[in-house]
């Protein structure tokens, strides 16, 4: 069964301070029988106060990308042992903000993917597609070879760490969501592209929907059979709304 796994983003949001006042306030909200799988991707500046804070807490550390290279003259990156020594279980690559925004292309993920492997972080890889791409009908086509390009790296002995993350750029920061009908028809195919290159493997790896998602919308996506969580950027922000989506997410699937 995949357990419903939500990921907090917080993009370039929450310094020290302020992720160390969200951490107090949002880690008694939790439930103590928690059914959902919880991660918060805080700046790089917060990583180490915000994982102290969690530690001991059902609350996984995220990053919000890395460096495939171990070390070396790349001013402003992070190489994937620090972000061991930070405490991160998780990390972000490929979203589409790094591609559009910074030009990242999916053979760069594919390296990113294999350094967090190499180092036991868990890799959360993005896809999705343009406004344009959809409204052409080459949805499928663009997500499938960011797909294949992204995880060419990934050894089917390692699949089960995967997580995936569906974006449809057209719904990031604008107030649209792609229905759940829509995502569910995206996150399907995923599905097919990834049993069919992992096998029963890609039957188990979560599938995240991110896109506007709020506490008033969660439930209705992640009661779609193919997804299997979230990757939230503004709602959760704030550590009222990022516990009503916990509580709205349901139990094992």
């Amino acid at each position: 069964m995949r357990r419903p796994f939500l990921v907090a983003n917080w993009k370039m949001q929450k310094g020290r301070a302020a992720a160390l006042a969200f951490a107090r306030a949002f880690l008694p909200r939790l439930a103590d029988d928690l059914e959902t799988e919880v991660a918060i991707a805080p700046p790089f500046v917060a990583l180490d106060a915000l994982g102290r804070a969690l530690a001991g807490s059902p609350v996984a550390l995220a990053a919000q990308n890395v460096h495939p290279e171990s070390q070396g003259a790349f001013t402003g990156e992070i190489a994937p042992a620090m972000l061991v020594e930070a405490g991160c279980s998780y990390a972000i690559v490929g979203h589409s903000e790094r591609r559009v925004l910074f030009g990242e292309q999916s053979a760069f993920v594919a390296d990113k993917v294999a350094a967090l492997l190499a180092h036991d972080i868990a890799p959360i890889v993005c896809v999705g597609e343009s406004l344009e791409a959809r409204e052409a009908g080459r949805s499928f086509e663009v997500i499938g070879a960011q797909l294949e390009e992204s995880l060419a790296t990934l050894p089917p002995a390692r699949a089960a760490v995967l997580v995936m993350a569906y974006e449809p750029r057209w719904a990031i920061g604008t107030g649209r969501t792609a229905t759940p009908g829509q995502a569910q028809e995206v996150h399907a195919m995923i599905r097919a592209r990834l049993v069919e290159r992992f096998g029963a493997a890609g039957d188990a790896i979560r599938i995240q929907y991110g896109g506007s998602v709020k506490p008033d919308n969660v439930a209705a996506l992640l009661a779609e059979p193919d997804i299997d969580g979230a990757l939230v950027g503004g709602a959760s922000l704030e550590p009222e709304s990022f516990a009503a989506l916990l509580q709205q997410s349901g139990g094992p699937r």
